[in-house]
């Protein structure tokens, strides 16, 4: 059986594109927050190289076709916010037709503090979708904290296939559920490239339904344990080191992130359970001469003591960014542990920059239930086109298609690089 769809963020990557396109030359809250290096190291968001006449982003081509003059730019972000808010329509096979709302907001504590920012949309689709993520990195005066939020309410129907990475497309299990996130980390320069710290996270899962298989079989999650109604509520423990040149399109440099999180009864969860994730990425540049690089991503997703609720395991396309498994729909896979690579050479087509591409593979395995071994490896690859957007910034509007596995396959649009 076939399984085409479209990511559901490139429903609100639809507006925040229009939003970052139209602001992309007079509002740098398009770049994420890069975490600090250092005292030493200068005060924007991102280290920017020299800027180069030859290259071109797509504000540069509309402007030249409509044969607008540019006018001279702020070079930096003030500690007055500077805000863009737009409405868009967009489409996907998930979602069909989608009404977005799209904001961010950019500003600086002080002086010499790195930029801080706030991004939100606000989406409701012809399936009944409601999604509205908050995120957010707020830096000190002295860029000695940098606090992180993420913030979200789903009103998300979206199906499941069962447990570990052997589970086959035809288990399809049709769910509805409400969804509410609260992240909020507090990361604290230690020395160099490192820093660490501690957050709370809070997920509320209820009026969780499902339909059942189409051969009234019972589910895996029916098996797992069905609930109406899910609390996780617990600390993290954060480690994290960046040596990358540009947090949003890096050339060079490594991350790597550990996060430990507890749920636990006595904060008001309905289940005791621990999991840790690690994220750990390299870039480098191929051939040493050019713009070109080779990226790597690790992610491990373990579940390390107890059985959280089923929505809380790991799974594919569940981690912060929806970015594992291009190639399969989001939850396609799902288990007690996940291990996760992924590689992408990304080019240049055009010499000025506006246009390149990528090569991706990937590939995925997952247990079932707790104490149970990895399962078959599932595999994905595919091309994608990439659109200078911001040539500051680097930022790139992402499009790539991916082949998975028993027919999965879909277009992936987002702005910026999947990692």
């Amino acid at each position: 059986m076939k399984h085409k769809y479209l990511k559901w963020l490139s429903g609100t990557s639809i507006g925040l594109l229009w939003s970052i396109g139209v602001h992309a030359q007079t509002d740098k809250s398009v770049s994420l927050p890069e975490l600090v290096r250092g005292k030493k190291n200068p005060a924007d968001t991102i280290k920017v190289e020299p800027k180069r006449s030859d290259q071109k982003d797509l504000p540069d081509v509309i402007r030249d076709l409509f044969h607008v003059k540019s006018a001279p730019q702020p070079d930096s972000v003030t500690s007055k916010p500077e805000i863009s808010v737009v409405p868009a329509i967009g489409y996907t096979l998930v979602s069909r037709l989608a009404i977005v709302l799209s904001g961010n907001m950019a500003f600086r504590t002080g002086p010499q503090s790195r930029i801080s920012t706030i991004v939100a949309s606000a989406s409701y689709t012809q399936n009944k979708q409601f999604v509205m993520p908050v995120l957010s990195s707020i830096w000190t005066k002295n860029n000695k904290f940098n606090f992180v939020g993420d913030y979200r309410y789903y009103k998300y129907p979206q199906d499941t296939y069962g447990l570990g990475s052997n589970s086959p497309i035809e288990n399809k299990d049709p769910m509805d559920f409400s969804f509410a996130r609260f992240y909020e980390t507090a990361l604290r320069h230690i020395t160099g490239n490192w820093y660490a710290g501690a957050g709370y996270a809070l997920d509320v899962y209820w009026n969780v339904s499902h339909t059942g298989t189409v051969d009234g079989a019972p589910s895996d999650y029916t098996r797992y344990g069905a609930f109406n109604r899910s609390i996780s509520s617990g600390f993290t423990l954060n480690v994290q080191h960046d040596s990358r040149d540009n947090s949003i399109n890096p050339y060079k440099g490594w991350f790597g992130s550990i996060q430990y999180r507890s749920s636990n009864e006595f904060l008001g969860a309905t289940q005791d359970w621990q999991s840790l994730i690690v994220d750990l990425r390299k870039y480098i540049r191929f051939p040493a001469s050019s713009d070109n690089v080779l990226a790597f991503w690790s992610y491990d997703w373990v579940i390390l003591h107890g059985s959280p609720s089923y929505l809380n395991l790991p799974s594919t396309s569940w981690d912060p960014n929806s970015a594992t498994g291009r190639g399969y729909i989001q939850g396609r896979f799902r288990g007690a542990q996940m291990v996760y690579l992924e590689s992408e050479y990304r080019f240049k087509i055009t010499r000025n920059g506006l246009l390149g591409g990528v090569m991706f593979v990937n590939g995925q395995s997952l247990s079932a239930q707790q104490g149970t071994a990895l399962q078959k490896i599932q595999p994905a690859f595919g091309p994608g086109l990439r659109l200078k957007l911001n040539k500051t910034s680097r930022t790139n509007i992402a499009v790539d298609y991916g082949f998975g596995r028993e027919g999965s396959r879909g277009l992936f649009i987002d702005v910026g690089e999947v990692f």
